[in-house]
């Protein structure tokens, strides 16, 4: 797990329409016409919504005819899910983007003037 990657999803799913239309896309697959009658909101804003859901790796596309339908990537999404879990049930030391973090973690415990926790018994 890469904090860049985890980024790229959470920005993608931090807001509550592409939220809504993840939980949509987890039914069934949709076109933008209908997502956009669905929400009620523009063409060219379910689109932007869906490229960026797209670039989180979070959809796919299949083109039918003059149609693009949008599903969602259900493997991808469970498959970052876990290992996001794994990610943070995982020793300090394990998290390899965390390196300077851990070390300032070794030299808050070792600073007298960060009083806020008890002293290791």
């Amino acid at each position: 797990m890469q904090i860049k990657e985890a980024e790229k999803v959470f920005k993608a799913l931090g807001q509550s329409l592409r939220l809504k239309i993840i939980a949509l896309l987890a039914e069934q697959e949709f076109c933008v016409c209908e997502l956009e009658e669905i929400f009620g909101v523009s063409q060219p804003a379910i689109s932007q919504h869906l490229r960026i859901l797209k670039e989180a790796d979070l959809v796919e596309e299949e083109k039918i005819g003059q149609w693009v339908f949008y599903s969602l990537k259900r493997e991808y999404l469970e498959e970052f899910l876990r290992d996001f879990s794994s990610y943070l049930i995982s020793p300090l030391e394990a998290k390899k983007d965390l390196e300077q973090e851990r070390a300032r973690v070794k030299q808050l415990e070792q600073n007298p003037k960060v009083t806020c926790r008890p002293l290791p018994r």
